[in-house]
């Protein structure tokens, strides 16, 4: 490899990492944003005077459910994403397991996104402010 080459391969790999560490500090920023917004959400839930109840995640293979200990919203009318009375989001899916059958599954938050739903079928994905505005208002008839 020639100096020349050497000297245009480091650029690249500096180019490229740099471009990593703008994507990471963009990423973190709407993170940081979307937890904002859940923990408005929240907040505002228990203000309204909002239900909760406990949340209960499906399997992956679909078939039943299972409890959790978290208490908090569902979002979605499919249950398919929950907010805790914590303030935290939820993806309300995991593995199939015979003892999370039997004894409840744990549930750990996950790191909202700003769009809900990203990638997913045509209607199916909206801004996660919007979905939060609008479960508010459902107030308790959300189902």
């Amino acid at each position: 490899m020639t100096d020349e080459q050497a000297e245009w391969a480091q650029r690249q790999r500096h180019a490229a990492a740099a471009q990593a560490a703008r994507e990471d500090k963009r990423r973190a920023a709407e993170t940081e944003r979307a937890r904002r917004i859940v923990a408005d959400f929240a907040r505002e839930a228990r203000e309204r005077g909002l239900r909760s109840e406990r949340l209960a995640v499906r399997p992956y293979n679909g078939r039943g459910t299972y409890r959790t200990r978290v208490e908090g919203w569902y979002v979605r009318r499919d249950h398919s994403l929950g907010v805790g009375v914590d303030g935290e989001f939820y993806v309300l899916s995991v593995p199939t397991s015979l003892r999370a059958r039997l004894a409840g599954a744990s549930l750990t938050p996950s790191d909202p996104p700003l769009i809900a739903g990203k990638g997913a079928r045509d209607g199916h994905s909206m801004d996660l402010d919007a979905l939060l505005r609008q479960r508010l208002e459902a107030g308790d008839a959300f189902g």
